[in-house]
């Protein structure tokens, strides 16, 4: 949402969307596309784009996460802050267009919303390294 005007962001409503959509996904046991396919309404561009995104680069994008998330494996992270990850670095090395700031933003406030009460600063810590390797 934003301060000033009290509306959301549609680009702020598309992650939280992707995030929702991924940990479907991994919840179910079955391929993002499948979510995404299963969906009864259109799902938008903006999140089709993240979620097959990730899934196309999940290998890389869990490489470049664990590379930088000293002490945590990518199995042992809670499921939200793993998918809040893998969307955040996926739109840092894929999405020149999303300023690098915006996308630590984004994905601090998801861990904050929908995670544990450490997973603000530990997205944050980790999302900053890969940021410094990757823009």
């Amino acid at each position: 949402m934003n301060k000033r005007s009290g509306v959301e962001d549609p680009r702020s409503v598309a992650r939280e969307s992707a995030l929702t959509l991924l940990y479907e996904a991994e919840s179910k046991g079955i391929t993002p596309r499948q979510v995404v396919d299963a969906q009864v309404m259109p799902v938008d561009h903006v999140v089709r784009l993240l979620v097959l995104g990730v899934m196309e680069h999940q290998e890389d994008i869990d490489a470049c996460i664990a590379t930088h998330s000293t002490g945590w494996t990518i199995d042992r992270m809670p499921a939200l802050d793993r998918n809040i990850l893998r969307v955040a670095t996926f739109e840092l090395k894929h999405r020149n267009d999303v300023p690098t700031a915006v996308v630590l933003d984004e994905a601090v406030e998801l861990a904050k919303r929908f995670s544990t009460d450490d997973s603000g600063r530990f997205v944050n810590g980790v999302l900053s390294a890969v940021a410094a390797s990757v823009r």
